[in-house]
């Protein structure tokens, strides 16, 4: 009985360490498996996620293309509209123009009706010269008074007239008799007349106002 359990027990002790053995082998075999599993697994998430970002990528470049094709098709239109309004411009430019000079064509009657109307007693013109729109008249007064008077009227009681300057005055005599001399005023007057057309806004603009002055005041 003796011999059999030692020969039991030396039975046990030689199988122990292979055992151990195995059970490190196969723990290390599940770790490299496990190992090797979450490496397979990272790689095809890492390359699901690349497929992915390149997919939208794809997609973004496919959105910017498109935006891209309208910019210039709108580019073109833009440019279409600027030469169009550039066209138009001119047309209503060259339309203002040829209304301007059948406007004008009166201008010369005005010139004369309302000088006639604006010279105080005592002014005599001695020559107009007209050159475009700026008009030059030179002449004798009676006095400096009456120079003054003549730069009112037309600043202030024409809408054909604006922005007279006086260029020049200097004293002179005018003889009326051989025994008979006068002291006068030769003065040089510079004028700019104004068109129909602007002298019709003008007109109409102090009607308007004459007519406010004149309505009651409700109160």
């Amino acid at each position: 009985m003796r011999i059999g359990f030692a020969e039991v027990h030396a039975v046990i002790l030689i199988n122990l360490l292979p055992h151990r053995e195995a059970a490190r082998k196969r723990r290390r075999d599940v770790f490299n498996v496990s190992l090797g599993v979450s490496a397979l697994v990272g790689g095809l998430l890492a390359g699901i996620v690349f497929l992915w970002f390149q997919a939208q990528l794809s997609v973004q470049q496919g959105k910017n293309q498109i935006l891209q094709t309208e910019i210039k098709r709108f580019d073109e239109q833009i440019k279409d509209i600027a030469g169009l309004e550039a066209e138009i411009t001119a047309l209503v430019a060259r339309q203002q123009a040829v209304e301007d000079l059948q406007a004008d064509r009166n201008l010369p009657v005005h010139l004369l009706t309302e000088l006639v109307k604006q010279l105080p007693d005592g002014v005599y013109l001695a020559s107009m010269r007209q050159d475009n729109q700026t008009v030059t008249l030179q002449g004798d007064a009676q006095s400096n008074e009456r120079v003054s008077e003549l730069l009112r009227n037309l600043g202030n009681n024409t809408p054909w007239f604006t922005k007279p300057e006086l260029v020049e005055i200097v004293a002179g005599t005018v003889a009326l008799t051989p025994r008979d001399q006068r002291r006068i005023a030769r003065f040089t007057i510079r004028v700019r007349l104004v068109r129909a057309s602007e002298a019709e806004k003008a007109r109409a603009a102090a009607s308007a106002l004459a007519l406010a002055a004149s309505s009651p005041v409700k109160k």
